[in-house]
């Protein structure tokens, strides 16, 4: 099976690197293994980059380098140029993800926003929760 290329949002994202026990925790796994690659621009890795130095979650530098580690090896990086022209979002840091996703090609954007999933209906590339996708991933490891 070819992997897919996913645009995961930074909440999902967030999920997966601080959470090894949480529900989606087998992200990392999925990426390790190859059954998808994660895209990364510098507009969405900088957008990671903020949410990771919120002080709620209490990261220092080491702990976010060795998160980014973790996850941007994995990734392909794309490099928006042009930024193409994409359904405006309510929230502006979700801009960037929408241009990657269809920049970049994407098979889907994961998301669990309430936002970005409302622009599914009009926007080229699936847009779809994190559970669509594992089902998505799991149903075509699965012998026909």
């Amino acid at each position: 099976m070819k992997p897919l290329r996913l645009v995961l949002d930074t909440n999902v994202l967030v999920s997966a690197l601080l959470f090894a026990e949480g529900s989606l925790s087998w992200l990392r796994v999925s990426w390790q293994s190859k059954t998808m690659i994660p895209l990364a621009s510098g507009d969405t890795t900088s957008e990671l980059l903020r949410v990771l130095s919120y002080p709620k979650f209490e990261l220092g530098a080491d702990d976010i380098e060795h998160l980014l580690a973790d996850y941007l090896p994995w990734c392909e990086p794309v490099t928006v140029s042009e930024p193409p022209r994409v359904p405006e979002c309510r929230d502006p840091f979700d801009q960037p993800f929408l241009e990657l996703a269809l920049f970049g090609d994407a098979d889907a954007l994961v998301t669990g926003d309430q936002d970005l999933l409302a622009l599914a209906p009009v926007f080229p590339v699936p847009i779809v929760t994190a559970r669509a996708i594992r089902r998505r991933i799991e149903e075509s490891e699965s012998p026909t």
